[in-house]
């Protein structure tokens, strides 16, 4: 049995080995696409609790220990961060912060229900703005846990017992909720919860001490705040990933010198060699040779041609691995057109 175990071990080894890694950055289109022509923004922040709620939300202030205007901080952080990072990206050309002022809303779920249209379109037409975005909701919901720690003999300090520590943990959970309003199609291009959770704690020697200890946690709400807001934005942008992807280096001496080539990042030397493997008579040989071919191709941009040789690879010479390669390159072709289209538009005015 352990022998079976041991072969088994040695010929995935040696299957491995047959292929190396490589790492590449791809642009993937952006999760929300504007309309042509959407250059203007306003952004407004829809936040603030309703009348019947303020009540609620006074005593949940008490009962969680939010400091006052922890949530006021944090919504105008919010807004602070996407309006930056929209500015630094430039696809929106003119960003108008609007202090409108909404009626009263009860939350449903993340989102309260969609500002009427008619709001929209006045506020969008006042302001001689394309698109809104909203802060649709922030709230910190905080909960607090109390623990003694006894710490050896109690001795008396000034006062205080110091065989007795206090400790408080601290979770707040700092909520946003967004919206991008589209009024000439009245339209929500795109909504979107934003939730991250900070985590503080603290000793003293009385709860209270243990407890005042925790008050910075506002700056880290605020700090939260603009990274949320960073990230909402960033759905109107398009980005990179890392891809990683196989080739293959054994079969002949080519195969060999080309996997030294491309280690020391000479790609298009390391293409010549599989070009000329491409005609090997071993079908095994050949088919991976085709496979890097198409491997050359997409580091080189060329996704139509990178297809092409993948799917010469599969279908001439079965090799497998190569019909999930099209696949991965087909996707790859759907999301340049959708980021071409994302490209035009940005330059259309």
């Amino acid at each position: 049995m352990k022998k079976y175990l041991w072969l088994m071990l040695v010929a995935g080894l040696l299957l491995s080995c047959k292929t190396q890694q490589l790492y590449l950055n791809v642009t993937e289109p952006a999760v929300v696409t504007l309309p042509p022509g959407v250059h203007s923004a306003g952004i407004v922040d829809r936040s603030e609790a309703s009348k019947e709620a303020k009540a609620l939300d006074a005593i949940d202030k008490v009962l969680t220990l939010e400091g006052a205007g922890l949530d006021r901080a944090g919504a105008d952080a919010a807004i602070e961060g996407l309006a930056s990072k929209l500015v630094a990206d430039g696809r929106i050309t003119e960003l108008k912060r609007i202090n409108e002022k909404f009626d009263a809303v009860h939350l449903a779920g993340p989102f309260p229900p969609p500002i009427d249209w008619t709001v929209v379109d006045r506020v969008c037409s006042e302001n001689s703005v394309d698109i809104l975005f909203s802060l649709e909701a922030f709230d910190t919901d905080t909960r607090i846990n109390y623990q003694v720690i006894k710490g050896g003999p109690p001795k008396t300090l000034l006062g205080a017992v110091t065989g007795v520590e206090h400790r408080a943990d601290m979770q707040t959970l700092v909520k946003t909720a967004w919206r991008i309003y589209y009024p000439s199609r009245q339209t929500v291009l795109d909504e979107f919860p934003v939730v991250h959770s900070l985590n503080f704690s603290a000793t003293g020697l009385t709860p209270v001490v243990a407890a005042a200890a925790l008050i910075d946690r506002k700056e880290a709400v605020k700090k939260v705040g603009i990274r949320a807001g960073e990230i909402y934005a960033s759905r109107i942008i398009p980005y990179q990933i890392e891809v990683e992807r196989d080739y293959y280096v054994k079969g002949t001496d080519n195969f060999r010198t080309a996997m030294r080539k491309a280690r020391t990042g000479k790609w298009d030397e390391a293409g010549d060699l599989w070009r000329k493997e491409t005609q090997n008579p071993s079908g095994k040989i050949a088919g991976r040779a085709h496979y890097n071919m198409a491997i050359i191709e997409e580091i080189n941009g060329n996704l139509p041609a990178a297809r092409e040789w993948a799917e010469k690879a599969y279908e001439n010479y079965n090799l497998r691995k190569a019909l999930k390669y099209v696949r991965i390159i087909e996707n790859r072709m759907r999301e340049n057109e959708l980021l071409q289209i994302q490209e035009e538009r940005q330059y259309q005015r």
